[in-house]
């Protein structure tokens, strides 16, 4: 039997320490934003029994773990209130040296085309930020088109400083909301971008999901295949999501639902197991927050209204709030409204309000309630109008069914302090109210506060879904 000399030992010891690599993935980086007043992760490989000394420099505390038999490490570091820059030393076989550190509340913006246009879209009110956008306490982080047929533990980013070449290629809403959020709160925002153009909602969730209920991957069926954008289950979920899941986030913002047309009677059961399984991957009940879609002339009748119910109805969902905009469209020929600024300001109000806990903000749209019948007229109750509505003396967006020719007709409406009273001359027996319920059909009922009136219906017949003539 060979023996190996001591030296020789020693030797092949050094030799594996010096080719082993402490390796980070590339959101755990220089300039990075990290969640402040809470413990986040970081996470990497190396060499197994590799131990892993952590030293941040907030606190001068060096915290300490090993490489396991998979090559991975991971450890929990206690962050501060919001500040820096601070650095953290990593130190094993090598060491790496954190730099410009962050301390402050981090954010996912997530969806398809309407979070993801930027700068490169032609956006006007990212043109007119670009002079003066810098701004070293909002930071980036933009995840890259990518899928996978499995969970990928990795993305290929980097954390960016706001500035005129950064803004460029980000989420112009996801940019507007981190503004915000940093002015108000005066704290550092990092934003994490992950979103695609003309992806379903099925991409965005786990797979696994699919594969335990029918419901779901019946209707995932469904989808009409296009050769630009991914539209299996999970293959965004699993190259631009699942690898960030271990990094701590405040919550998300997302803006999508314009792919999920064709199959809108699954739509609030996929969205909020979508947000379930995503909650349950960070192991967090962060808040989600998103848009509902806005009005747009699709090639089927009612389809978008019936994507806007459904999101309507997953406020219901635990922790979640939702922006209407159906005010800020320019073009219903156009799926993309050009107005960026004021729907990711909306978004930054419900955080404002309901994570941040801050008071006196408008950030709730009126909401339907309930209706009473007298006589000829119907009148609409609402939640959400603590000072009424707007005086308007031309209503536009109400349609109110007649019981006796079975008709529905274009309706007057008449503001009554928080109450709207809806008739037709011509109906003598209403029965039900729609207000902005079509794919194209745009209200202009707004609160004292300035917040459009939701899309509704007080009926819950089907729905015309034909091709529109």
């Amino acid at each position: 039997m060979r023996i190996l000399s001591l030296s020789a030992i020693i030797f092949l010891i050094l030799s594996s320490q010096s080719e082993a690599q402490l390796r980070l993935p590339a959101i755990i980086s220089s300039g990075m934003v990290l969640q402040q007043n809470d413990s986040s992760s970081l996470w990497g490989w190396g060499t197994p029994g590799e131990r892993i000394l952590v030293t941040s420099s907030w606190n001068g505390k060096t915290d300490t773990t090993a490489v396991n038999n998979r090559a991975n490490w991971k450890i929990k570091v206690k962050t501060p209130t919001a500040g820096g820059p601070y650095t953290i030393t990593l130190k094993g076989y090598t060491t790496i040296v954190l730099n410009d550190v962050m301390i402050g509340e981090v954010w996912v913006c997530s969806g398809q085309s309407n979070m993801e246009r930027s700068y490169l879209n032609g956006l006007k009110d990212i043109r007119d930020e670009l002079p003066t956008c810098y701004n070293t306490n909002i930071r980036f982080f933009n995840i890259p088109k990518t899928t996978a047929n499995h969970p990928q533990d990795d993305v290929q980013a980097e954390w960016k400083v706001c500035d005129s070449n950064s803004l460029r290629s980000f989420s112009a809403v996801g940019y507007f909301f981190g503004k915000k959020i940093n002015k108000d709160l005066n704290v550092p925002v990092g934003l994490i971008n992950a979103s695609w153009s003309g992806t379903p909602a099925e991409v965005w969730t786990p797979e696994s999901i699919f594969d335990n209920d029918d419901e779901l991957r019946l209707a995932a069926a469904r989808l009409q295949g296009f050769r630009w954008w991914p539209n299996h289950d999970g293959l965004c979920y699993n190259a631009m999501i699942d690898p960030i899941t271990k990094f701590n986030i405040a919550g998300t913002i997302w803006y999508q639902g314009e792919s999920n047309v064709g199959n809108n009677d699954i739509y609030y059961k996929l969205f909020t197991t979508m947000i379930k399984s995503w909650r349950e991957a960070w192991k967090k009940d962060f808040p989600f927050y998103y848009v509902q879609i806005a009005p747009y002339k699709y090639g089927n009748n009612n389809v978008g209204a019936l994507v806007q119910e459904a999101q309507t109805k997953a406020m219901n969902f635990p922790n979640t709030g939702m922006v209407v905009v159906t005010d800020l469209v320019d073009d219903i020929n156009n799926i993309h409204p050009s107005n960026k600024h004021d729907v990711g300001y909306r978004l930054a109000n419900w955080a404002l309000a309901e994570t941040y806990k801050q008071k006196g903000i408008a950030y709730k749209s009126p909401m339907y309630k309930s209706k009473t019948r007298n006589k000829d007229k119907v009148t609409l109750s609402f939640d959400n109008v603590p000072k009424g509505f707007r005086d308007n003396n031309t209503i536009e967006g109400f349609m109110i069914f007649d019981l006796k020719t079975e008709q529905w007709f274009p309706a007057q409406a008449k503001i009554e302090k928080d109450k709207i009273i809806v008739w037709n001359d011509n109906v003598a027996e209403p029965a039900q109210v729609r207000y902005a319920f079509g794919n194209t059909i745009i209200g202009n009922v707004f609160s004292k506060e300035g917040l459009p009136l939701c899309p509704f219906r007080t009926d819950n017949w089907d729905i015309d879904q034909s091709p529109a003539k």
